[in-house]
């Protein structure tokens, strides 16, 4: 299993980066797909129409999400911890990704990148 450790600046204030990463119609907005999302710790989500897919474990609004992300059977949880950090430009985004797959971790970190938090700062920097 590998971990995943990275930072991003969004150009946006910490309250409107939180609500991208939580509510359901702002993330299809810059994810261009379907997400079922709430903030009720235990509750399911789904994201990509399903390609993404685990349960809400913490929120601190604002500032941090903690969720479980699913890998089928895998014994070991993956757990993605977002923590938001007032900026002067904005929002700095730390990002951690436990206990994935040796197989699954470029697909990640590119999807990290590119599909999750790249998308998010195209979507603020419209």
């Amino acid at each position: 299993m590998k971990d995943i450790k990275k930072y991003y600046l969004i150009h946006a204030s910490p309250e409107e980066v939180y609500l991208a990463l939580t509510n359901p119609l702002t993330i299809e907005l810059w994810s261009g797909h379907p997400a079922e999302m709430t903030t009720e710790p235990g509750s399911e989500f789904s994201l990509w129409g399903g390609d993404i897919a685990g349960k809400n474990i913490e929120f601190e609004e604002n500032k941090k999400v903690v969720q479980q992300w699913y890998f089928g059977d895998q014994p070991e949880e993956s757990i993605v911890t977002i923590k938001l950090h007032p900026d002067k430009h904005g929002t700095s985004v730390e990002l951690r990704h436990t206990n994935i797959p040796e197989s699954e971790v470029e697909d990640m970190l590119y999807g990290w990148n590119n599909y999750y938090f790249g998308a998010i700062e195209d979507y603020f920097d419209e």
